[in-house]
């Protein structure tokens, strides 16, 4: 029998690292060639690792989160023959190492304990040890007595103070603490403190979102320009065509109707169809028009990209955009599908707000999010109408993109959407 190493291999151009997400097998199993051994996160896609070889598990190294360097060793296999491990690595190695956890689970902790505390307790000849506060009156404490409160999240008006006028000492926090946050609160209540804390490390795909929009912020100093635009035209094309739709075709929703109107106005806006790489100073514009459409998934948010929307119609930009979000939240999305977007979309659909300040997806210089589509009464004229209204959010890079730039832009998608004919017109 021989020492077979698995070692982390080469998953992508320019990739020096990447996270273990999963475990697949564990000290022990014995497993096939093609096998799944375990799932790593590169800076763009999970991917799934399979053995080359069978053979019996031995060690695993690396738990759930760590970031592993391209060459090394995840999983150590007992195999027929020889192996590829020479005698000096199968000594070095370690025979048994522990079978890392399969899942990072949140733990509660409990409050802090109050350290020799002995609760003043009521009894029938004193009566209750604390009296209520009136409802409105502020409570008196020292700034070191509301800072431990602050602290442990306990708020100041259910403690009851046994100080002059009522003031919280150090003493009544303990008693507070000590009896379950019961002194103070009324007594029918029902009310219960809560003291936990729960601790969740944050690993996969949700590091990797934190780790971008730190960075997007960091790098991109944000403008944010926000627009209202009358959609009625447009909602009701959208309900004829899909009405009498061919069976082949998707059903339609605003967003195919948005890449459009993207396609038809950047043109004349080069420097926002673009990337900024800002290490080299350099601001790449492209002709194509790649889409990122920011997609929920259950592991958090990813932006699969509709790759040359300007090639496609209203039709085909519906069926692609459908495709790769599916892909995307199924996570059978390529790391290809997972880059090279040029501008992005983001809507949060039905509960899309009034207004938000979307982030930019670095190194694009710019991303459009639609609110939410209500009826609201608009004066037309002399007369007042109930319309369909709908408010376009944006952020642009500012180092790119001047605010009058921006503006025209946003005003030139706002005409497309509310003369939803020019979107079709060459």
């Amino acid at each position: 029998m021989g020492r077979y190493l698995f070692r982390l291999p080469d998953v992508g151009e320019g990739v020096a690292e990447a996270e273990i997400v999963v475990w697949h097998v564990k000290i022990g199993d014995t497993i096939k060639e093609d096998q799944s051994l375990v799932d790593v996160m590169t800076d763009k896609a999970t991917v799934d690792m399979t053995s080359p070889v069978d053979g019996t598990v031995m060690a695993l190294h690396g738990e759930i989160g760590a970031m592993m360097p391209v060459g090394s060793v995840l999983i150590e296999l007992e195999v027929e023959g020889a192996g590829n491990a020479s005698a000096a690595e199968a000594a070095s190695m370690v025979q048994e190492a522990p079978a890392p956890a399969e899942k990072v689970e949140a733990k509660v902790m409990p409050a802090p304990p109050a350290e020799n505390v002995q609760p003043r307790k009521a009894s029938a000849a004193t009566g209750p040890a604390f009296a209520a506060r009136p409802s409105g009156d502020a409570p008196m404490a020292s700034p070191a007595t509301r800072k431990r409160a602050f602290e442990l999240g306990i708020p100041l008006q259910f403690v009851a103070g046994s100080g002059p006028g009522g003031r919280i000492s150090a003493e009544d926090l303990d008693n507070y603490i000590a009896s379950g946050g019961a002194n103070g609160l009324p007594p029918a209540s029902g009310l219960v403190a809560r003291q936990g804390i729960a601790d969740a490390k944050v690993i996969g795909l949700r590091r990797k979102i934190a780790e971008k929009m730190q960075e997007a912020k960091r790098r991109i100093p944000h403008i944010a320009y926000v627009e209202e635009c009358d959609v009625t035209e447009l909602e009701t094309l959208r309900a004829d065509l899909n009405a009498h739709r061919a069976a082949d075709q998707p059903k339609l929703t605003l967003l195919p109707f948005l890449m459009r109107a993207l396609v038809k106005a950047l043109p004349d806006f080069p420097q926002i169809n673009a990337r900024y790489d800002d290490d080299e100073g350099v601001l790449h514009s492209y002709e194509g028009v790649h889409i990122g459409i920011a997609t929920q998934t259950s592991g958090g948010l990813m932006v699969p990209v509709v790759r040359h929307a300007e090639a496609r119609d209203i039709w085909d930009c519906a069926r692609e955009l459908t495709r790769v979000t599916n892909a995307a939240r199924e996570g059978k999305a390529k790391r290809e599908e997972l880059s090279g977007s040029t501008i992005t979309l983001t809507s949060l659909g039905p509960i899309g707000g009034v207004v938000t300040t979307p982030v930019i997806n670095h190194p694009e210089v710019a991303i459009i999010a639609p609110n939410k589509l209500i009826e609201r009464p608009v004066v037309q004229g002399s007369f007042v109408t109930v319309r369909k209204m709908m408010n376009l959010s944006s952020s642009f890079d500012h180092r790119i993109v001047d605010g009058w730039d921006a503006a025209q832009f946003v005003q030139r998608m706002k005409r497309l959407l509310e003369h939803p004919a020019l979107i079709f017109m060459d």
